[in-house]
Protein backbone atom coordinates (compact mmCIF):
# COMPACT_ATOMS: atom_id res chain seq x y z
CA UNK A 1 0.00 0.00 0.00
CA UNK A 2 2.64 2.28 1.02
CA UNK A 3 4.03 1.88 -2.49
CA UNK A 4 1.61 2.21 -4.45
CA UNK A 5 1.06 5.74 -2.31
CA UNK A 6 4.58 6.42 -3.34
CA UNK A 7 4.02 5.82 -7.16
CA UNK A 8 0.77 7.99 -7.20
CA UNK A 9 2.84 11.06 -5.29
CA UNK A 10 5.55 10.73 -7.29
CA UNK A 11 4.17 13.00 -10.19
CA UNK A 12 3.15 15.57 -7.92
CA UNK A 13 6.84 15.19 -6.11
CA UNK A 14 8.50 16.09 -9.36
CA UNK A 15 6.03 18.76 -9.99
CA UNK A 16 7.54 20.35 -6.61
CA UNK A 17 10.53 19.82 -7.54
CA UNK A 18 12.40 23.69 -8.28
CA UNK A 19 12.00 24.27 -12.51
CA UNK A 20 14.20 26.50 -14.43
CA UNK A 21 12.55 27.02 -17.51
CA UNK A 22 14.02 27.67 -20.91
CA UNK A 23 12.57 29.48 -23.89
CA UNK A 24 14.12 29.55 -27.29
CA UNK A 25 13.11 30.89 -30.84
CA UNK A 26 11.53 28.80 -33.66
CA UNK A 27 14.90 28.49 -35.51
CA UNK A 28 17.43 25.70 -36.09
CA UNK A 29 19.90 27.46 -33.83
CA UNK A 30 18.03 28.29 -30.96
CA UNK A 31 16.07 24.98 -30.58
CA UNK A 32 19.72 23.34 -30.41
CA UNK A 33 20.36 26.24 -27.96
CA UNK A 34 17.95 26.15 -25.45
CA UNK A 35 18.19 22.05 -25.68
CA UNK A 36 21.92 22.97 -24.27
CA UNK A 37 21.14 25.11 -21.86
CA UNK A 38 18.21 23.10 -20.84
CA UNK A 39 21.07 20.03 -20.45
CA UNK A 40 23.36 21.78 -18.92
CA UNK A 41 20.94 23.12 -15.58
CA UNK A 42 19.45 19.31 -15.41
CA UNK A 43 23.81 17.99 -14.93
CA UNK A 44 23.98 20.56 -12.24
CA UNK A 45 21.46 18.59 -10.43
CA UNK A 46 20.09 21.73 -8.80
CA UNK A 47 16.86 22.09 -10.31
CA UNK A 48 14.82 20.39 -13.50
CA UNK A 49 15.07 22.02 -16.59
CA UNK A 50 11.72 23.03 -18.84
CA UNK A 51 12.18 23.65 -22.31
CA UNK A 52 9.54 25.48 -23.97
CA UNK A 53 11.50 25.60 -27.43
CA UNK A 54 9.76 27.45 -30.34
CA UNK A 55 8.19 30.21 -28.56
CA UNK A 56 7.12 32.52 -32.17
CA UNK A 57 9.21 35.69 -32.33
CA UNK A 58 11.43 37.72 -30.45
CA UNK A 59 8.81 39.74 -28.43
CA UNK A 60 6.89 36.52 -27.57
CA UNK A 61 10.60 35.82 -25.72
CA UNK A 62 10.56 38.83 -24.13
CA UNK A 63 7.11 39.02 -22.80
CA UNK A 64 7.76 35.39 -21.46
CA UNK A 65 11.12 36.28 -19.81
CA UNK A 66 9.33 39.38 -18.22
CA UNK A 67 6.41 38.13 -17.13
CA UNK A 68 8.27 34.80 -15.40
CA UNK A 69 6.88 32.16 -17.63
CA UNK A 70 10.71 31.57 -18.79
CA UNK A 71 14.32 32.19 -16.77
CA UNK A 72 16.26 32.18 -19.50
CA UNK A 73 16.66 32.24 -23.39
CA UNK A 74 19.27 32.60 -25.85
CA UNK A 75 19.39 35.80 -27.59
CA UNK A 76 22.24 38.24 -29.52
CA UNK A 77 23.55 41.54 -28.34
CA UNK A 78 22.23 43.15 -31.64
CA UNK A 79 18.24 42.06 -30.95
CA UNK A 80 18.36 43.39 -27.16
CA UNK A 81 19.78 46.27 -28.07
CA UNK A 82 17.81 47.50 -31.23
CA UNK A 83 15.07 45.34 -31.19
CA UNK A 84 13.98 44.97 -27.11
CA UNK A 85 15.23 48.08 -25.49
CA UNK A 86 15.35 50.72 -28.64
CA UNK A 87 18.43 51.85 -28.42
CA UNK A 88 20.76 53.49 -31.10
CA UNK A 89 23.67 51.41 -31.24
CA UNK A 90 24.93 48.00 -29.33
CA UNK A 91 26.23 49.18 -26.10
CA UNK A 92 28.66 46.58 -23.91
CA UNK A 93 27.30 44.15 -21.67
CA UNK A 94 27.76 46.53 -18.66
CA UNK A 95 25.43 49.23 -20.20
CA UNK A 96 22.78 46.78 -21.65
CA UNK A 97 22.17 45.21 -17.90
CA UNK A 98 21.78 48.79 -17.03
CA UNK A 99 19.12 49.00 -19.32
CA UNK A 100 17.70 45.79 -18.69
CA UNK A 101 17.54 46.07 -14.91
CA UNK A 102 14.60 48.43 -14.98
CA UNK A 103 12.47 45.32 -16.87
CA UNK A 104 13.85 42.42 -14.16
CA UNK A 105 16.39 41.05 -16.72
CA UNK A 106 20.11 40.78 -17.25
CA UNK A 107 22.08 39.57 -19.91
CA UNK A 108 25.32 37.50 -19.50
CA UNK A 109 27.36 34.21 -20.71
CA UNK A 110 28.99 35.28 -23.74
CA UNK A 111 29.16 31.97 -25.78
CA UNK A 112 31.28 32.47 -28.37
CA UNK A 113 29.99 33.73 -31.81
CA UNK A 114 28.73 36.64 -34.00
CA UNK A 115 25.31 35.19 -36.16
CA UNK A 116 24.66 38.47 -37.89
CA UNK A 117 21.88 38.97 -40.32
CA UNK A 118 22.63 39.14 -44.03
CA UNK A 119 21.18 38.87 -47.46
CA UNK A 120 22.25 36.27 -49.82
CA UNK A 121 21.59 35.33 -53.29
CA UNK A 122 22.46 31.92 -55.29
CA UNK A 123 26.13 32.08 -56.34
CA UNK A 124 25.78 31.71 -60.57
CA UNK A 125 22.47 34.25 -59.98
CA UNK A 126 24.49 36.97 -58.40
CA UNK A 127 27.50 36.31 -60.46
CA UNK A 128 25.59 37.00 -63.28
CA UNK A 129 24.39 40.41 -62.36
CA UNK A 130 27.48 41.38 -60.68
CA UNK A 131 26.02 41.62 -57.12
CA UNK A 132 28.70 41.14 -54.19
CA UNK A 133 27.02 43.68 -51.74
CA UNK A 134 24.04 45.38 -50.41
CA UNK A 135 24.32 48.40 -52.51
CA UNK A 136 24.71 46.55 -55.82
CA UNK A 137 20.71 45.53 -55.28
CA UNK A 138 19.82 49.13 -55.73
CA UNK A 139 20.47 48.23 -59.44
CA UNK A 140 18.05 45.63 -59.93
CA UNK A 141 14.74 47.07 -58.91
CA UNK A 142 13.27 43.40 -60.80
CA UNK A 143 14.61 41.42 -58.05
CA UNK A 144 12.31 38.86 -55.76
CA UNK A 145 13.08 39.39 -52.67
CA UNK A 146 11.84 36.77 -49.83
CA UNK A 147 12.10 37.69 -45.95
CA UNK A 148 11.39 36.08 -42.84
CA UNK A 149 8.64 37.58 -41.19
CA UNK A 150 10.03 38.97 -38.28
CA UNK A 151 12.90 40.54 -40.40
CA UNK A 152 10.15 42.52 -42.00
CA UNK A 153 8.80 44.23 -39.41
CA UNK A 154 12.17 45.08 -36.87
CA UNK A 155 13.48 47.70 -35.80
CA UNK A 156 16.44 46.77 -37.36
CA UNK A 157 14.99 44.62 -40.09
CA UNK A 158 13.78 45.84 -43.21
CA UNK A 159 12.28 49.09 -43.51
CA UNK A 160 15.77 50.42 -41.47
CA UNK A 161 18.09 48.53 -44.52
CA UNK A 162 16.02 49.34 -47.10
CA UNK A 163 16.40 53.37 -45.60
CA UNK A 164 20.07 52.98 -45.23
CA UNK A 165 20.83 51.43 -48.60
CA UNK A 166 18.16 53.08 -50.68
CA UNK A 167 17.07 49.67 -51.72
CA UNK A 168 14.07 50.29 -54.92
CA UNK A 169 12.00 47.21 -53.26
CA UNK A 170 8.02 47.86 -52.34
CA UNK A 171 6.59 44.45 -51.20
CA UNK A 172 9.28 41.31 -50.15
CA UNK A 173 7.13 38.23 -49.91
CA UNK A 174 7.02 37.09 -46.16
CA UNK A 175 8.15 33.32 -45.60
CA UNK A 176 9.25 30.99 -42.82
CA UNK A 177 12.92 31.13 -42.25
CA UNK A 178 13.72 27.12 -42.32
CA UNK A 179 11.74 27.54 -45.98
CA UNK A 180 13.35 30.15 -47.53
CA UNK A 181 16.29 27.90 -48.57
CA UNK A 182 14.29 25.83 -50.09
CA UNK A 183 12.18 28.74 -51.87
CA UNK A 184 15.53 30.54 -53.58
CA UNK A 185 17.00 27.08 -54.68
CA UNK A 186 14.06 26.41 -56.82
CA UNK A 187 13.87 30.19 -57.84
CA UNK A 188 10.98 31.41 -56.19
CA UNK A 189 12.75 33.99 -55.04
CA UNK A 190 15.92 35.79 -55.66
CA UNK A 191 17.12 37.27 -51.99
CA UNK A 192 16.77 35.76 -48.86
CA UNK A 193 17.77 37.04 -44.99
CA UNK A 194 20.20 34.13 -43.48
CA UNK A 195 21.87 34.17 -40.58
CA UNK A 196 25.86 33.66 -40.68
CA UNK A 197 26.04 30.21 -38.47
CA UNK A 198 23.35 28.94 -41.12
CA UNK A 199 24.59 25.51 -42.57
CA UNK A 200 22.43 25.82 -45.61
CA UNK A 201 24.30 28.75 -46.83
CA UNK A 202 27.00 26.49 -48.07
CA UNK A 203 24.71 23.31 -49.37
CA UNK A 204 22.46 25.48 -51.33
CA UNK A 205 25.82 27.51 -52.55
CA UNK A 206 24.67 30.70 -51.65
CA UNK A 207 26.41 34.08 -51.83
CA UNK A 208 26.09 36.32 -48.53
CA UNK A 209 26.38 39.80 -49.80
CA UNK A 210 28.85 42.37 -48.39
CA UNK A 211 27.56 44.79 -45.72
CA UNK A 212 29.58 47.62 -47.71
CA UNK A 213 27.83 50.25 -45.46
CA UNK A 214 28.27 48.55 -42.10
CA UNK A 215 24.49 48.53 -41.12
CA UNK A 216 24.20 45.45 -39.27
CA UNK A 217 25.50 45.69 -35.63
CA UNK A 218 27.44 42.90 -33.86
CA UNK A 219 24.71 39.98 -32.55
CA UNK A 220 26.46 38.65 -29.87
CA UNK A 221 25.08 35.46 -28.91
CA UNK A 222 24.78 35.35 -25.01
CA UNK A 223 21.81 34.50 -22.69
CA UNK A 224 18.88 37.13 -21.41
CA UNK A 225 17.63 35.82 -17.85
CA UNK A 226 15.70 37.40 -15.62
CA UNK A 227 18.11 38.93 -12.63
CA UNK A 228 16.97 36.63 -10.05
CA UNK A 229 18.43 33.72 -11.79
CA UNK A 230 21.84 33.71 -10.34
CA UNK A 231 20.71 34.14 -6.96
CA UNK A 232 17.88 31.90 -7.00
CA UNK A 233 19.35 28.69 -8.92
CA UNK A 234 23.25 29.75 -7.71
CA UNK A 235 24.54 26.46 -8.47
CA UNK A 236 22.74 26.35 -12.00
CA UNK A 237 23.77 29.72 -13.04
CA UNK A 238 27.47 28.34 -12.19
CA UNK A 239 27.09 25.74 -14.69
CA UNK A 240 25.51 27.80 -17.52
CA UNK A 241 28.41 30.30 -16.81
CA UNK A 242 30.95 27.09 -18.28
CA UNK A 243 29.40 27.95 -21.66
CA UNK A 244 31.13 30.82 -22.03
CA UNK A 245 33.37 30.98 -25.19
CA UNK A 246 32.65 26.93 -25.65
CA UNK A 247 31.13 27.93 -28.86
CA UNK A 248 33.24 29.24 -31.61
CA UNK A 249 30.93 30.42 -34.89
CA UNK A 250 32.27 26.83 -36.91
CA UNK A 251 31.05 24.97 -33.86
CA UNK A 252 27.52 26.17 -34.17
CA UNK A 253 27.70 26.02 -37.92
CA UNK A 254 28.42 21.82 -37.51
CA UNK A 255 25.68 21.81 -34.86
CA UNK A 256 23.14 23.64 -37.20
CA UNK A 257 24.45 21.25 -39.63
CA UNK A 258 23.67 18.28 -37.73
CA UNK A 259 20.09 19.39 -37.02
CA UNK A 260 18.79 20.61 -40.63
CA UNK A 261 21.12 18.07 -42.70
CA UNK A 262 21.67 15.15 -40.88
CA UNK A 263 17.90 15.34 -39.47
CA UNK A 264 19.91 14.78 -35.99
CA UNK A 265 17.09 15.50 -33.24
CA UNK A 266 17.50 18.50 -31.37
CA UNK A 267 18.38 16.65 -27.93
CA UNK A 268 20.68 14.41 -29.34
CA UNK A 269 22.69 17.25 -30.85
CA UNK A 270 23.00 19.30 -27.30
CA UNK A 271 24.03 16.11 -25.71
CA UNK A 272 26.89 15.31 -28.55
CA UNK A 273 28.21 18.45 -27.41
CA UNK A 274 27.91 18.67 -24.06
CA UNK A 275 29.96 14.96 -24.39
CA UNK A 276 32.47 17.03 -26.31
CA UNK A 277 31.97 16.27 -29.94
CA UNK A 278 31.44 19.36 -32.92
CA UNK A 279 34.69 20.25 -30.96
CA UNK A 280 36.65 20.58 -34.42
CA UNK A 281 35.88 20.83 -37.73
CA UNK A 282 35.67 17.07 -38.49
CA UNK A 283 31.62 17.94 -36.65
CA UNK A 284 29.96 14.51 -35.14
CA UNK A 285 31.23 11.80 -37.68
CA UNK A 286 28.99 10.67 -40.04
CA UNK A 287 25.92 11.86 -40.58
CA UNK A 288 22.90 9.74 -39.35
CA UNK A 289 20.41 8.26 -41.79
CA UNK A 290 17.05 10.28 -41.98
CA UNK A 291 14.53 8.98 -39.62
CA UNK A 292 11.87 7.21 -40.67
CA UNK A 293 8.07 8.36 -40.43
CA UNK A 294 7.10 5.84 -37.69
CA UNK A 295 10.25 6.70 -36.13
CA UNK A 296 8.90 10.20 -35.46
CA UNK A 297 5.62 9.39 -35.37
CA UNK A 298 5.78 7.33 -32.38
CA UNK A 299 8.99 8.94 -30.82
CA UNK A 300 9.58 9.66 -27.19
CA UNK A 301 7.48 12.44 -26.92
CA UNK A 302 4.38 11.00 -28.49
CA UNK A 303 2.47 10.48 -25.43
CA UNK A 304 3.27 13.82 -23.86
CA UNK A 305 1.85 15.75 -26.77
CA UNK A 306 -1.08 13.27 -27.07
CA UNK A 307 -2.26 14.51 -23.80
CA UNK A 308 -1.45 17.78 -23.95
CA UNK A 309 -3.35 18.58 -27.05
CA UNK A 310 -6.23 16.36 -26.03
CA UNK A 311 -6.12 18.42 -23.09
CA UNK A 312 -6.02 21.55 -25.05
CA UNK A 313 -9.30 20.73 -27.25
CA UNK A 314 -11.29 19.09 -24.75
CA UNK A 315 -10.60 21.48 -21.28
CA UNK A 316 -11.79 24.70 -24.21
CA UNK A 317 -14.52 22.61 -25.65
CA UNK A 318 -15.85 21.91 -22.10
CA UNK A 319 -15.52 25.42 -21.00
CA UNK A 320 -17.35 27.01 -24.52
CA UNK A 321 -20.41 24.28 -23.85
CA UNK A 322 -20.59 25.52 -20.85
CA UNK A 323 -20.90 29.20 -21.89
CA UNK A 324 -22.22 28.39 -25.25
CA UNK A 325 -25.32 26.65 -24.31
CA UNK A 326 -26.85 29.08 -22.12
CA UNK A 327 -25.92 31.81 -24.25
CA UNK A 328 -27.96 30.11 -26.94
CA UNK A 329 -30.88 29.73 -24.99
CA UNK A 330 -30.64 33.13 -23.86
CA UNK A 331 -30.60 34.45 -27.86
CA UNK A 332 -33.26 32.33 -28.10
CA UNK A 333 -35.37 33.59 -25.69
CA UNK A 334 -34.25 37.08 -25.70
CA UNK A 335 -35.04 37.97 -29.57
CA UNK A 336 -33.21 41.81 -28.99
CA UNK A 337 -30.55 39.98 -27.65
CA UNK A 338 -30.06 37.21 -30.37
CA UNK A 339 -28.21 39.20 -32.85
CA UNK A 340 -25.68 40.93 -30.65
CA UNK A 341 -24.77 37.12 -28.83
CA UNK A 342 -24.77 35.56 -32.11
CA UNK A 343 -22.43 38.56 -33.75
CA UNK A 344 -20.29 38.79 -31.13
CA UNK A 345 -19.44 34.88 -30.92
CA UNK A 346 -19.39 35.21 -34.91
CA UNK A 347 -17.06 38.21 -34.27
CA UNK A 348 -14.44 35.95 -32.26
CA UNK A 349 -14.10 33.08 -34.72
CA UNK A 350 -12.98 35.79 -37.60
CA UNK A 351 -9.66 36.90 -35.62
CA UNK A 352 -6.89 35.49 -36.76
CA UNK A 353 -5.79 32.68 -34.34
CA UNK A 354 -1.90 34.18 -33.85
CA UNK A 355 -3.24 37.89 -33.27
CA UNK A 356 -5.93 36.51 -30.59
CA UNK A 357 -3.14 34.62 -29.14
CA UNK A 358 -0.48 37.65 -28.94
CA UNK A 359 -3.49 39.30 -27.30
CA UNK A 360 -3.83 37.39 -24.88
CA UNK A 361 0.00 37.25 -24.22
CA UNK A 362 -0.13 40.55 -23.84
CA UNK A 363 -3.50 41.08 -21.14
CA UNK A 364 -2.59 38.13 -19.02
CA UNK A 365 1.25 38.96 -19.28
CA UNK A 366 1.79 35.03 -19.42
CA UNK A 367 2.37 32.62 -22.46
CA UNK A 368 1.38 28.65 -22.54
CA UNK A 369 -1.79 26.88 -21.74
CA UNK A 370 -3.86 29.35 -20.05
CA UNK A 371 -4.10 32.20 -23.11
CA UNK A 372 -4.27 28.81 -25.19
CA UNK A 373 -6.88 27.05 -23.85
CA UNK A 374 -8.96 30.69 -23.57
CA UNK A 375 -8.17 31.51 -27.61
CA UNK A 376 -9.50 28.17 -27.99
CA UNK A 377 -12.13 28.55 -25.47
CA UNK A 378 -13.33 31.34 -27.82
CA UNK A 379 -12.94 29.91 -31.61
CA UNK A 380 -15.17 27.17 -29.94
CA UNK A 381 -18.37 29.46 -28.95
CA UNK A 382 -20.11 30.16 -32.43
CA UNK A 383 -21.07 26.67 -33.64
CA UNK A 384 -22.15 25.86 -29.56
CA UNK A 385 -24.13 29.38 -29.51
CA UNK A 386 -25.30 29.15 -33.15
CA UNK A 387 -26.83 25.11 -32.96
CA UNK A 388 -28.30 25.87 -29.80
CA UNK A 389 -29.86 28.46 -30.72
CA UNK A 390 -31.19 26.78 -33.97
CA UNK A 391 -32.22 23.83 -32.32
CA UNK A 392 -34.79 25.41 -29.36
CA UNK A 393 -35.74 28.08 -32.27
CA UNK A 394 -36.50 23.94 -34.63
CA UNK A 395 -39.13 23.00 -31.43
CA UNK A 396 -43.02 23.70 -33.03
CA UNK A 397 -44.51 26.32 -30.84
CA UNK A 398 -47.57 23.76 -30.95
CA UNK A 399 -45.52 21.90 -28.39
CA UNK A 400 -44.62 24.51 -26.18
CA UNK A 401 -48.44 25.72 -26.24
CA UNK A 402 -48.95 22.12 -25.67
CA UNK A 403 -46.73 21.73 -22.57
CA UNK A 404 -47.98 25.23 -21.66
CA UNK A 405 -51.73 24.02 -21.01
CA UNK A 406 -50.80 21.02 -19.10
CA UNK A 407 -48.95 23.44 -16.26
CA UNK A 408 -45.61 22.60 -17.61
CA UNK A 409 -43.44 25.52 -16.09
CA UNK A 410 -41.12 26.98 -18.60
CA UNK A 411 -37.64 25.49 -17.01
CA UNK A 412 -39.16 22.14 -16.63
CA UNK A 413 -40.48 22.37 -20.46
CA UNK A 414 -37.26 23.37 -21.55
CA UNK A 415 -34.87 20.53 -19.70
CA UNK A 416 -37.49 17.87 -20.41
CA UNK A 417 -38.99 18.72 -23.76
CA UNK A 418 -36.88 21.82 -25.88
CA UNK A 419 -33.21 20.56 -25.03
CA UNK A 420 -34.20 16.69 -25.40
CA UNK A 421 -35.61 17.76 -28.90
CA UNK A 422 -33.03 20.22 -30.15
CA UNK A 423 -30.29 17.90 -28.35
CA UNK A 424 -29.24 16.62 -31.80
CA UNK A 425 -28.57 19.98 -33.57
CA UNK A 426 -26.41 21.19 -30.56
CA UNK A 427 -24.33 18.01 -30.03
CA UNK A 428 -23.66 18.53 -34.01
CA UNK A 429 -22.26 22.38 -32.71
CA UNK A 430 -20.43 20.79 -30.06
CA UNK A 431 -19.31 18.48 -32.56
CA UNK A 432 -17.99 20.78 -34.95
CA UNK A 433 -16.34 23.18 -32.08
CA UNK A 434 -14.57 19.79 -30.99
CA UNK A 435 -12.99 19.20 -34.56
CA UNK A 436 -11.95 22.68 -35.52
CA UNK A 437 -10.33 22.87 -32.06
CA UNK A 438 -8.16 19.71 -32.91
CA UNK A 439 -6.66 21.44 -35.87
CA UNK A 440 -6.38 25.39 -34.46
CA UNK A 441 -4.76 23.48 -30.78
CA UNK A 442 -1.85 23.07 -33.26
CA UNK A 443 -1.00 26.39 -33.41
CA UNK A 444 -0.66 26.51 -29.47
CA UNK A 445 2.92 25.62 -29.86
CA UNK A 446 4.00 28.89 -30.81
CA UNK A 447 3.22 30.27 -27.36
CA UNK A 448 4.64 26.89 -25.04
CA UNK A 449 1.58 25.35 -24.67
CA UNK A 450 2.66 21.84 -26.07
CA UNK A 451 0.63 19.35 -28.07
CA UNK A 452 1.37 18.58 -32.08
CA UNK A 453 1.92 21.31 -33.08
CA UNK A 454 5.37 21.43 -31.12
CA UNK A 455 6.51 18.71 -34.18
CA UNK A 456 5.05 20.36 -36.38
CA UNK A 457 6.82 24.19 -35.47
CA UNK A 458 9.94 22.19 -35.16
CA UNK A 459 9.51 20.59 -38.77
CA UNK A 460 9.12 24.10 -40.24
CA UNK A 461 12.41 25.31 -38.55
CA UNK A 462 14.50 22.92 -40.45
CA UNK A 463 11.94 21.99 -42.93
CA UNK A 464 11.83 18.65 -42.09
CA UNK A 465 8.81 16.97 -43.94
CA UNK A 466 8.74 13.85 -41.89
CA UNK A 467 8.44 15.82 -38.59
CA UNK A 468 5.90 17.66 -40.10
CA UNK A 469 3.87 15.13 -40.77
CA UNK A 470 4.41 13.25 -37.32
CA UNK A 471 2.35 16.04 -36.09
CA UNK A 472 -0.01 16.51 -39.00
CA UNK A 473 -0.92 13.26 -39.31
CA UNK A 474 -2.04 12.57 -35.30
CA UNK A 475 -3.68 15.79 -34.71
CA UNK A 476 -5.24 14.28 -38.30
CA UNK A 477 -6.01 11.15 -36.84
CA UNK A 478 -7.52 12.90 -33.53
CA UNK A 479 -9.84 15.00 -35.47
CA UNK A 480 -11.25 11.99 -37.07
CA UNK A 481 -11.58 9.92 -33.92
CA UNK A 482 -13.50 12.91 -32.14
CA UNK A 483 -16.04 12.94 -35.06
CA UNK A 484 -16.35 8.91 -34.48
CA UNK A 485 -16.64 9.30 -30.62
CA UNK A 486 -19.50 12.31 -30.83
CA UNK A 487 -21.16 9.72 -33.82
CA UNK A 488 -21.19 7.36 -30.76
CA UNK A 489 -22.82 9.92 -28.52
CA UNK A 490 -25.43 10.79 -30.41
CA UNK A 491 -26.59 7.10 -30.63
CA UNK A 492 -26.69 7.41 -26.67
CA UNK A 493 -27.96 10.88 -26.45
CA UNK A 494 -30.34 11.18 -28.81
CA UNK A 495 -33.95 9.08 -29.22
CA UNK A 496 -33.94 6.42 -32.11
CA UNK A 497 -37.12 8.34 -33.11
CA UNK A 498 -35.00 12.16 -33.39
CA UNK A 499 -32.32 10.41 -35.22
CA UNK A 500 -33.53 8.48 -37.99
CA UNK A 501 -34.61 12.09 -39.56
CA UNK A 502 -38.56 12.31 -38.68
CA UNK A 503 -37.79 15.42 -36.86
CA UNK A 504 -36.45 17.08 -40.70
CA UNK A 505 -37.83 20.39 -39.24
CA UNK A 506 -35.78 20.23 -35.74
CA UNK A 507 -32.66 19.77 -37.01
CA UNK A 508 -32.47 22.55 -39.31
Amino acid sequence: MLRLIFLLLLPALGFAQPTVHVGSKRFTESYVLGEILARTVDAAGEARAAHRPGLGNTAILFAALKSGAIHVYPEYTGTIALELLGLQRVPGQEELNRELARHGLAVGVPLGFNNTYALAMREERASALGIRSLSDLARHPRLQLGLSQEFLNRRDGWPALQQAYGLPFDAPRGLDHGLAYEAIAAGHVDVVDVYTTDAKIGRYRLRVLDDDRGYFPVYEAVLLHRAELPQRYPGSWRALQALQGQIPAERMIAMNAAAELAAVPFHKVAEDFLAGRYASADGPGPPPARRSFLGALFGADFWRLTVQHFALVFVSLLLSVALGVPLGILADRVHRARPWILGAAGVLQTIPSLALLAFLIALLDRIGTVPAIIALFLYALLPVVRNTEAGLAGVPHTLKQSATALGIRAGMRLRLIELPLAARTILAGVKTSAVINVGTATIAAFIGAGGYGERIVAGLAVNDHTLLLAGAVPAAAMAIGVQWAFDGLERVVVSPGLRSGGDGKNAR
